[in-house]
């Protein structure tokens, strides 16, 4: 009998389907948004929200708790610097599952988990502008070299 026994079990062991909603989540959190089939986000979900819930109060044991789940140090330094001030005064729902329709190959439900509070096109724009800004004080060092050049020339 299944008396409590609550979850989808994906076709896979246990130990594959904790290794998947770990590697699901991590990418959750480094990207903002994964692609992947609708059971595995609708799991994704139930397995990260408790996490952010957690990781909303910053403390040592919030932190050891959260990283038994997430191994990735890069993804726990986001997750409690990026994500949990952000989502501080939300009660729950922090992320959202978009259905996409049916993947050409295989006819497989496709969607896409996502932060709610993370719009995927911001972050991309706040990634290009430290490139830029590098760029230009390259390009006033390059200025300053030249002056310095012609001037000890002459």
């Amino acid at each position: 009998m299944r008396h409590l026994n609550s979850g989808r079990k994906l076709k896979r062991t246990a130990s594959h389907r904790k290794a998947l909603k770990e590697s699901l989540a991590t990418s959750l959190i480094l990207y903002k948004q994964v692609r992947t089939t609708l059971a595995k986000a609708k799991e994704t979900r139930v397995f990260i929200e408790p996490l952010i819930t957690k990781a909303k109060k910053d403390s040592v044991p919030a932190r050891r708790h959260v990283s038994r789940f997430i191994k990735n140090r890069e993804a726990l330094r986001v997750l409690f610097s990026e994500i949990a001030p952000k989502v501080q005064d939300r009660p729950g729902g922090y992320t959202r599952v978009v259905k996409l329709g049916q993947r050409h190959g295989d006819g497989g439900e496709v969607a896409i988990i996502e932060l709610v509070d993370f719009n995927a096109a911001d972050e991309a724009e706040k990634r290009r502008k430290p490139a830029k800004e590098k760029e230009a004080v390259t390009e006033k060092v390059e200025e300053k070299e030249a002056k310095a050049d012609s001037a000890s020339a002459s």
